[in-house]
């Protein structure tokens, strides 16, 4: 439907504009005869909040993976912030350190306090100074609005703190980019709102981000654009009130009507 997608690179250059920060190109992923991703092709550009939506096993959670290669796409090209991701390990090393990424599980180290969960990365990959590391570790929780935590463990909090925590790890490590993938699918419902208005506000401060998601008000409040899997395809892409107002495909109408 959209004539927004990537277009295929002359000569291997990467056809793209200066706001271009995520370009996909034709990428297909195999998980031995099941095939995850199909031709897919998509842009992403600098300050855009996407969202991707998609019935279980549509490949959503797959795509987004494919974005720091923590799955590897077995045809196609990515390419971030003008860096190819290959089997180059210096320019997987750059990509990761603009991309932070929020899992549905919130995989923090449960050994470390809430502090150093958030101080480890900036020191061990950015080489910060632990007092400037500790700092900007109060600063960021101060945003996600848990300065209080700072010295509690994992376990000692509640779920939505957790994810409120690695919101704010992902962060300090100062990223370009944020993926979320089904951030608060593992959260009790009175805990999605907190995690979401955190969310809300990185989406105002002009932070680029793609988040896989089945939240349908977030999505119509604060997309730039919604993008919708099936079988590992893209269906449909387009503005919230395109998508919700007036999806043009049979399958898009049958997922929002089964949802909302």
């Amino acid at each position: 439907m959209s004539t927004e997608q990537a277009a295929s690179p002359a000569a291997g250059a990467v056809t793209s504009t200066s706001d271009d920060m995520i370009i996909v190109e034709h990428i297909d992923k195999w998980f031995g005869d099941f095939q995850a991703l199909d031709d897919v092709s998509l842009t992403i550009r600098e300050h855009e909040i996407v969202v991707v939506l998609g019935p279980s096993g549509s490949g959503k959670s797959t795509f987004i993976r494919c974005l720091n290669r923590l799955e590897e796409h077995d045809s196609g090209r990515i390419f971030v912030d003008g860096i190819e991701l290959n089997d180059d390990v210096r320019n997987l090393n750059a990509i990761r350190s603009e991309v932070g990424m929020v899992f549905q599980q919130f995989n923090l180290f449960p050994h470390l306090s809430v502090m150093s969960n958030i101080t480890l990365g900036p020191q061990k990959v950015r080489r910060m100074s632990r007092r400037d590391a500790e700092k900007l570790a109060m600063q960021l929780l101060e945003r996600v609005g848990i300065p209080e935590q700072a010295q509690k463990y994992p376990a000692q909090l509640s779920g939505g703190q957790q994810q409120r925590v690695a919101i704010a790890r992902a962060l300090a490590m100062q990223p370009k980019i944020m993926l979320f993938d089904e951030p608060t699918s593992a959260l009790d419902p009175e805990m999605i709102k907190e995690v979401l208005d955190v969310m809300r506000e990185l989406a105002e401060s002009g932070m680029t981000m793609i988040v896989v998601t089945h939240e349908m008000g977030f999505a119509r409040e604060v997309a730039d654009r919604l993008v919708f899997f099936d079988e590992g395809a893209v269906v449909e892409q387009g503005t919230p009130t395109h998508f919700f107002e007036n999806p043009q495909e049979e399958r898009t109408k049958l997922f929002l009507s089964q949802i909302l």
